[in-house]
């Protein structure tokens, strides 16, 4: 059944690369806090940088919980399912950071991802995943499901923004400076893209 693998490598690397779609999780520290579950999907968007520490790229919202969580406490769970093919589930349990526009690591990390322009989606942030606990497990119930294409309608939305008027759309939302439990969010107004 499940395993435990020291790094992301090999055939544990290649699944979590091919796969579509992924989850990330995360939470506050308070024991009342809101548990926060997303979906990240947009071919292009994700990197193995090593063989333990992967990144996605952050893209407008309506709400900034994961980045808040991160802010707070740094815990994050990142997972993938296999939807076609053997059945198969990773996760990758760690600490994560949200990189911001003016982090001066910010450009570096953004030269990794191929494929997509990140103008059009509204970047906010790179999240970096250190992982601590990789493990699988079987996906015996994760039903077939089949991948036909990325949505347009998100970079459709963000492409027509520039960083005062993205900015200005983040401050009318009510949970992108704060999270909906009062942590703080995205800082405003957004830092302009490097570059």
């Amino acid at each position: 059944m499940g395993k435990t693998y020291e790094r992301i490598d090999g055939r544990l690397r290649t699944f979590i690369e091919e796969q579509p779609l992924f989850f990330t999780a995360t939470a506050p520290l308070a024991a009342d806090g809101t548990v926060n579950l997303s979906p990240k999907g947009l071919r292009g968007s994700f990197v193995v940088l090593d063989e333990l520490t992967v990144a996605y790229l952050d893209f407008a919202g309506s709400t900034a919980e994961t980045v808040a969580h991160l802010r707070e406490n740094g815990r994050i769970t990142l997972m993938w399912c296999a939807f076609q093919g053997p059945p198969n589930i990773v996760r990758v349990h760690g600490h994560g950071e949200a990189v911001l526009r003016d982090d001066p690591r910010f450009s570096e990390l953004l030269a990794h991802f191929d494929g997509i322009d990140p103008a059009h989606h509204g970047l906010r942030a790179i999240v970096v995943v250190t992982a601590e606990v990789i493990r699988d497990s079987c996906g015996y119930a994760v039903p077939f499901m089949s991948y036909e294409q990325d949505r347009d309608l998100h970079g459709r939305r963000f492409e027509r923004e520039d960083d005062a008027t993205l900015s200005a759309y983040f401050e009318k939302k009510e949970h992108i400076a704060t999270s909906l439990d009062g942590l703080p969010g995205l800082p405003l107004p957004l830092p302009p893209m490097p570059g």
